[in-house]
């Protein structure tokens, strides 16, 4: 009887080292209202400024070992704002983003990269106007902490810079020529524990 014994402890302590490793992952959903998807380009020698105001995606993080962790996100296209309502609806046009045909764009990671203390090199897959190429996200962690009304909150910035072209967004001949090939993109996030998300508002 004592060796079934031996067995059934060394399961429940098998057990019990899975539920820890289980309980040090955890899923944090961005919160649109204290986050931001911007970016630049450059506009014949000066550079515009835009935003896309509407997003959503879920950070899964391993606590222990952060370079587990993953993201997807997903963007409203015609959510873009670039301060003017005419060239906003030029964005939106097939002319560019084609908003109406490609209405989402998205990014899901594929790899993180610990480059330093609390930094990432988040590799992944993103995709607009219907092309999904390979980008690298510098990623800052800017650490975990209690929030409003008890809920749990992590906070990221990100980074990188795509050229337009590989995604086919170009333009107009005579437009396209006075845009860089260059988009510099910059995300700031906070995001909410799951259980924390889902609770009644």
């Amino acid at each position: 009887m004592k060796f079934p014994s031996k067995i059934l402890a060394f399961l429940a302590a098998g057990c019990g080292l899975a539920a820890a490793a289980q309980a040090a992952v955890e899923t944090y959903v961005i919160d649109p209202v204290h986050s931001s998807v911007e970016f630049k380009i450059r506009h014949v020698v000066g550079k515009v400024p835009g935003a896309f105001t509407k997003f959503s995606g879920t950070i899964i993080v391993d606590r222990d070992n952060l370079e587990n962790s993953s993201v997807e996100a997903t963007i409203d296209v015609g959510s873009i704002n670039t301060f003017n309502d005419y060239r906003d609806k030029d964005l939106k046009s097939p002319s560019y983003f084609d908003a109406m045909k490609f209405a989402t764009m998205t990014f899901k990671s594929t790899s993180w990269k610990k480059t330093g203390d609390g930094t990432f090199d988040v590799t992944g897959d993103l995709t607009i106007h219907g092309i999904t190429k390979e980008v690298v996200l510098k990623v800052d962690s800017l650490g975990f902490g209690p929030g409003m009304q008890g809920a749990q909150l992590s906070g990221w910035d990100a980074s990188t810079t795509i050229k337009r072209a590989d995604f086919g967004v170009t333009g107009p001949p005579p437009a396209d020529a006075m845009l860089g090939k260059d988009v510099a993109i910059s995300i700031t996030v906070e995001a909410k524990l799951k259980k924390d998300a889902d609770a009644p508002k």
